[in-house]
Parts: structure tokens; C-alpha cells; sequence
């Protein structure tokens, strides 16, 4: 009876939560009273659901709307306002792209290219599906990499293994079908479409999804999954290592780029809305910094992984010739069949492909700062063109070009519908709500009670602030959502930066990078459940190999932003596009 009834109550935890946080926050308005501490009940609330997931992340970030005008903040057109930005014109274009390419196959033909340029050595296989999966994740968001990449993998595996085995050694699959009869990936999604609750809607997990996922069904949903089959200690090894580089692979490339990622982009949004006169960061730059980041990272992440879980042995790095063993020989047949079968590029890869190229070219282009770009060639004051632009007048061509040629029916590159089922309309409103908290805590005033409070740390080394602040942001985004992590922080961090009469830049850049340093837990990210649900890895390999990970990004991030980011930034000078607080002399990084 009663282990019945411990069950229940904690079935109800979560009403729980709702009830008692905003009844523990009741002293801030009952006993303070004040603007700021209004807008830090909502801050607290607001943080407090989106880390314990107890609502549905988008519908949490709708309470800055009903709050704000009920205490006086903001009135409800305003607030209104904050909920759709030039972020959300920039999301529909990339999504654009994104579905063509899947939709396509575009995806596959660059991931298995990329495999069959460095070999089938197990580990610089592995090198060569992490190199695919990071490129693709720099386009698409990093969920919709890894459920284009992890089934190339795994087809790849169950050869080496059957090779390995003897049994039926280089067999060729040539439509990269596994072995059971449903693929892992599409339990997983009816077991979360199976799950009751309201926001995880019911579509593809191959589609292009952000990375708020809910992080409790995403634990139900990998510790559902079997376990592996037995097999030799090598050949688990060589499985575990393979599947973990990819999902660490698709945060690692995303950081390189500003729609790679949605905390990137949260960031680039709370830059334009927060320092409107900041026009410091573009693609160009973004690309500048973050590129040798993520090859870093990328190189010691293989090597890390290569060394715990393939083994010491690192005399394959200049060994090219030699027989190769028959896994080895099995997994090039397969990957050079495969690749075989998709043919010539067609009219639709060269044309989704050509808009790619051309969508990167613009945004390099537009105002690289150095020189002027073909912005400047508009009778417009800057910022008036935004990448969002270009995104979205290339995207509108994707409805707008015919599939095939005159003699069949007219069909677009993409429909509404394949557009509709790829945007991520969760994340839409989960970043809207933390563009309404942001300016929220701006109008309220409680921004600069924050700066005033955080002005004793102006003592100690703008690096160990940085630092402190990067290792914090890196844990709690191991247990809460890249997005709800960045959108809790940004108005914490940004007064810090004015505080201590730091460029805001210095602080905000390696943070929102560590945001994305979630390689912990299956439930970290939706690329982590994904991996973990093919059931050839556990938690404790997870936490083993992203402790390293963590750590090789942090310092990377460190690096990054102490070095070549000073002069590409101006981080060594407080910019005049930030306010200055009174009684502040500047201080040097």
C-alpha cells in the first residue's frame, strides 16, 4: 500500500513543482515589492520550469507574456513584439535547406564521400564519419545530423562485425538495411510518440529538430532500448567509439556557424535586441572564431576516443600500406556500394547544393568588415540586411523551382507540408519567451541591480571570471536544454560583462559555446538519446568520454577567445556600443 501510494505521489511530482515555486517565490512580491523583484520572481520561475521540463518548454516560455503586463513590466503589445525577431526569419530559411537536403539525399552523398577520402581503418573510419556528421551539423541542426549519419554507421558496423565473426565476411548491404526488423531510430520515435505528454509532437526524429528535445522522455526513450548483442571486447570497443564520435561530433561541428546551432542563434538575437548599435558579429567573423574550434576539438575529441576505447596503439596515424583485415575490407565494400548506388548527382542535389554554396558565399559576403561586402551596394544604412535575408529570399526558391522538368507535373523542390513537419515551431516560441525575459529584465531595471551586485568580481582576472562562468554554464547544460541554458544565462551574464567593465563580447561568446558542451548524459541532448538508443553504448561510457570532452572544449573555447579572438573582436577594449556604469575605469583582458 504504501509503495502504491509513494508511486503515485511520484507520478504527481511534477504538479509539485508548478505549485510550490511560485509559492517558495511569493516573499520577492509580497515582502520587496519592487520592479526588479517582479521581474526576478518571473526570471526565477521561468527557470526553474525549464529546467525541471514540468511544462512543455514553449509553453513555459508564454509566461514573460501573461506576467509582465499583470505586474506592469511591459505592456502586452510589447511584450508581443519580443516574440517574433529577425531569429525566426533566419530559422524558416535554413529550414528550407535543411529539408531539401534530406529530403534529396544530398546528406548521404557528402557523409559517405567524406568516409571513403580517409579510409576504413576502424579509427580513421571513425575520423571520417565524425568529419561528415560535423560538417552536415555547421547547415542543419545537430538532432537531424546524427539521424542521417547514425544509419550509414550502423550498417557500416554490422559488416565489420559479421566479417569479424566469419560469418558471411563482406556481405554487401547495399540500401544500408540493419539487420533487425525496425530500425532502432523508428522504435525510438514510437516510443516517444507513445509517451503522454503534450510537448513532444508526434513527427520524425529525422527531421530538422532543435535541440530541446524533452530531456526526461529522451531518458525514457534510450533506456528503453535493448542492450547490445555479446560480442568480442574489440568489436564492442570499435561500436561504442564509433556511435559516441558521432553524437559528440554533430555539437562539435555545429558551433562553428550561426544557424549551426540554436544557442548561436540566441545569441546573435539577444546581441541585435541588447546592443542594437553591436554590429561586431557576423557569419564571416563567427566562422573566423569558431571554425579552428571545432577542428580542435574535433582532432583531440578522435584522439581521445581512439584512446579509450580502440586502445593506445597510435602507429596507424603513418601506417598507409599493409593488408587490411577482412572487417576492414567488409566495410569498404559496403560504404563504395552504397555510395555506388546513389548514381550520378541529380538535378535536385545539384540544385540544393548550389543554393547551399550560394547561401554561404552571401553571408560570407555581406559585410565582412574588413572590406566592404555587397551590402553596401544597397542606398541603406547597415544592419537594415541580415543573414535572415539571404536565408529567406533562398529559401522561398526552394517552393518556387519546379523538382523535374517540363514534361512532368509541376512540383516544387519542397512542399508546406515537408517544410512544416522540419520547423521547429517548439523552439520559435521557447526563444521568443527568452527575447520577452530579456528585455523584461531591461525595462524593469533589474539588469542593472544584477551589474551592481555583481561588482566585487571585477577583482579578480577577467579570465578566471570567464573561466568560472564557462564551467558553470557546461554543467548546468547537462542537465537542461541547450536553448533553456542559454536563454537562463544571457541576462545574468550580459550585466556581468558591464559590471566589471569587460567587453560583453568576451564573456557572451565562450559561454554560449560551452552551451553546447552537453556530452555527459543520454539525456543531455536529443544527438546523445539518439546514439545511446542503438544500444550499443551505457551511461557510464557516456559520462567517461564527455568528461574529456568537456574539458578539451573549455580549454579550446579558452584559447579561442584569449587569442586570435582578441583582435577579431576588439575584446581587449570596452566597446562604445555598451553602456558604461558609473564610477568604472576600464579594464584590460
Amino acid at each position: 500500500m504504501l509503495q502504491r501510494l509513494s508511486r503515485r505521489l511520484w507520478y504527481y511530482r511534477s504538479v509539485a513543482v508548478i505549485v510550490l515555486t511560485p509559492l517558495l517565490l511569493l516573499p520577492l512580491l509580497l515582502v520587496i515589492g519592487t520592479k526588479e523583484a517582479e521581474c526576478a520572481f518571473v526570471l526565477l520561475l521561468l527557470a526553474t520550469y525549464w529546467v525541471t521540463e514540468v511544462i512543455p518548454l514553449s509553453m513555459t516560455a508564454m509566461l514573460p507574456a501573461a506576467l509582465f503586463p499583470m505586474f506592469g513590466i511591459m505592456k502586452s503589445s510589447d511584450v508581443a513584439k519580443e516574440y517574433f525577431k529577425d531569429f525566426h526569419l533566419l530559422l524558416l530559411g535554413v529550414t528550407c535547406l535543411a529539408t531539401s537536403i534530406e529530403k534529396w539525399g544530398l546528406h548521404r552523398r557528402i557523409a559517405l564521400r567524406l568516409v571513403l577520402m580517409v579510409g576504413v581503418n576502424p579509427a580513421w573510419l571513425m575520423l571520417g564519419f565524425m568529419s561528415g556528421c560535423a560538417f552536415l551539423s555547421m547547415w542543419v541542426q545537430n538532432t537531424s545530423a546524427v539521424t542521417m549519419v547514425m544509419p550509414i554507421v550502423e550498417a557500416v558496423l554490422q559488416q565489420i562485425l559479421k566479417a569479424n565473426e566469419g560469418g558471411g565476411a563482406g556481405e554487401v548491404n547495399p540500401n544500408l538495411q540493419l539487420d533487425e526488423t525496425d530500425c532502432h531510430v523508428e522504435k525510438m520515435e514510437d516510443n516517444v510518440s507513445n509517451q503522454k505528454r503534450p510537448d513532444v509532437p508526434e513527427e520524425k526524429l529525422t527531421c530538422f529538430q532543435i535541440q530541446t528535445v524533452s530531456q526526461p522522455v529522451a531518458a525514457q526513450v534510450a533506456m528503453s532500448q535493448p542492450a547490445a548483442p555479446s560480442r568480442s571486447k574489440r568489436d564492442l570497443m570499435i561500436c561504442k567509439a564509433m556511435c559516441i564520435s558521432v553524437a559528440y561530433s554533430s555539437n562539435i561541428g555545429g558551433i562553428s556557424t550561426l544557424p549551426g546551432t540554436s544557442p548561436n542563434l540566441i545569441f546573435s538575437e539577444y546581441l541585435n535586441q541588447i546592443y542594437p548599435n553591436c554590429n561586431c558579429v557576423n557569419f564571416g567573423n563567427w566562422l573566423l572564431l569558431c571554425l579552428p574550434i571545432s577542428v580542435i576539438m574535433l582532432l583531440l575529441t578522435w584522439i581521445w576516443l581512439c584512446w579509450l576505447f580502440i586502445g593506445s596503439d597510435f602507429r596507424f596515424l603513418w601506417r598507409c600500406g599493409g593488408r587490411k583485415s577482412e572487417g576492414d575490407q567488409a566495410a569498404r565494400r559496403v560504404i563504395e556500394e552504397e555510395y555506388r548506388s546513389l548514381g550520378p548527382m541529380s538535378p535536385q542535389e545539384i540544385f540544393t547544393g548550389s543554393v547551399f554554396l550560394l547561401m554561404v558565399l552571401l553571408w560570407l559576403t555581406r559585410s565582412p568588415g574588413f572590406i566592404p561586402g555587397w551590402a553596401s551596394l544597397f542606398p541603406h544604412p547597415s544592419g537594415y540586411i541580415t543573414d535572415a535575408t539571404v536565408a529567406l529570399l533562398l529559401g522561398l526558391l526552394f517552393f518556387i523551382v519546379p523538382a523535374s522538368g517540363p514534361s512532368q507535373k509541376y512540383e516544387t523542390m519542397i512542399s508546406w507540408k515537408e517544410f512544416q513537419v522540419s520547423m521547429p515551431w517548439k523552439v520559435a516560441l521557447l526563444v521568443g519567451g527568452g527575447f520577452a525575459l530579456a528585455e523584461g529584465t531591461e525595462v524593469s531595471g533589474l539588469s542593472q541591480w544584477v551589474a551592481k551586485l555583481l561588482t566585487p568580481l571585477g577583482d579578480l582576472p577577467v579570465l578566471a571570471t570567464i573561466t568560472v562562468a564557462c564551467i558553470i554554464v557546461t554543467t548546468v547544460t547537462e542537465v537542461a536544454s541547450n536553448a533553456a541554458t542559454i536563454t537562463i544565462f544571457l541576462p545574468i551574464l550580459s550585466p556581468l560583462a558591464e559590471a566589471i567593465h569587460v567587453n560583453p563580447l568576451y564573456v557572451l561568446i565562450p559561454t554560449t559555446l560551452c552551451t553546447s558542451f552537453s556530452f555527459l548524459l543520454p539525456v543531455s541532448n536529443p544527438p546523445n538519446a539518439v546514439v545511446f538508443a542503438y544500444g550499443h553504448i551505457d551511461i557510464l561510457d557516456m559520462v567517461k568520454a564527455g568528461l574529456g570532452v568537456n574539458m578539451i572544449g573549455v580549454l579550446a573555447t579558452l584559447l579561442a577567445v584569449s587569442t586570435w579572438g582578441v583582435p577579431l573582436f576588439s575584446l581587449d577594449t570596452y566597446p562604445e556600443w555598451a553602456p558604461v556604469l558609473p564610477g568604472f575605469n576600464s579594464t584590460m583582458p
